[in-house]
């Protein structure tokens, strides 16, 4: 019995650690995009072609987001900000976003 429990044990932390690995590969992408955006213009138009296309659906399905139109016009908008994912996660900036949401 304590073998089984070690095991699953083990292996819900080995899918905990491949949606990581899945959910960078979006972030990732994101930043490819926004870098796309900001040199060609068209970052916007690229995320949602790689989300909607084949590889794009299985890697967000692996990272445990749902590849469904809505998620890829969530990417699309995140991507039109131009704000890179390593700026977004910030403590700072979410402390900044939420002063400004109270000063609107």
């Amino acid at each position: 019995m304590v073998d089984f429990v070690d095991g699953t044990a083990f292996n819900y932390e080995q899918g905990q650690r491949a949606r990581k690995l899945f959910a960078a590969v979006v972030l990732a992408a994101l930043d490819d995009a926004i870098a796309d955006d900001k040199k060609y213009g068209n970052g916007p138009e690229q995320i949602a072609r790689w989300a909607r296309s084949r590889d794009g659906r299985e890697v967000l399905s692996c990272a445990g987001i749902d590849p469904n139109e809505r998620v890829v016009s969530g990417l699309m908008q995140f991507v039109a900000q131009g704000v890179r994912t390593s700026v977004a996660l910030s403590r700072e900036e979410s402390e900044r976003r939420a002063q400004q949401a109270e000063a609107a």
